[in-house]
């Protein structure tokens, strides 16, 4: 891993687009009962930052720009490939009744799959650029977004 290169990035600005263009489509179609209340205020704290950081090192680093066919690109391809994931979980998500269990529902084994395919997209992404923060930045994300997706879905449950 190496601290990477600045200069701006098409793939991470692409995978931005697909990340937030469901989100947004999201708040006219929220499940029914959901509610942001009584989040852990730590696993917020990491959220939050782990998605300014992601958002920003995604675009900031020319690393992640495809760089023609090696074995390398295998890491990318990988990122595309949960990333197709998660535009899947969001279809079947918005094709659902769209209530809390759709919403915190797995795909393919993977538990609270809207919280954690974006987040293995960005990291295998981070592999693919070799840039060592983005992988960090991941981590972060990743802890704090995927552990308020388990306490909802607790909450929602219980």
């Amino acid at each position: 891993m190496t601290s990477g290169h600045f200069g701006f990035s098409y793939m991470g600005m692409i995978f931005l687009a697909l990340l937030f263009i469901p989100n947004i489509i999201w708040t006219k179609k929220m499940p029914e009962g959901y509610t942001a209340e009584r989040e852990n205020r730590i696993l917020l704290v990491l959220e939050r930052t782990g998605e300014i950081l992601t958002s920003c090192l995604a675009v900031i680093y020319s690393d992640f720009n495809s760089r023609g066919w090696t074995a390398w690109s295998i890491w990318l391809v990988a990122a595309f490939f949960w990333m197709a994931l998660y535009e899947l979980w969001w279809i079947r998500y918005f094709c659902s009744e769209r209530k809390l269990a759709d919403f915190y529902r797995s795909m393919l084994g993977i538990p609270v799959a809207g919280a954690t395919l974006p987040v293995l997209a960005f990291f295998f992404l981070s592999i693919y650029g070799r840039v060592g923060w983005m992988l960090a930045a991941t981590v972060i994300l990743g802890v704090g977004h995927i552990g308020i997706h388990l306490q909802h879905r607790r909450q929602a449950v219980s």
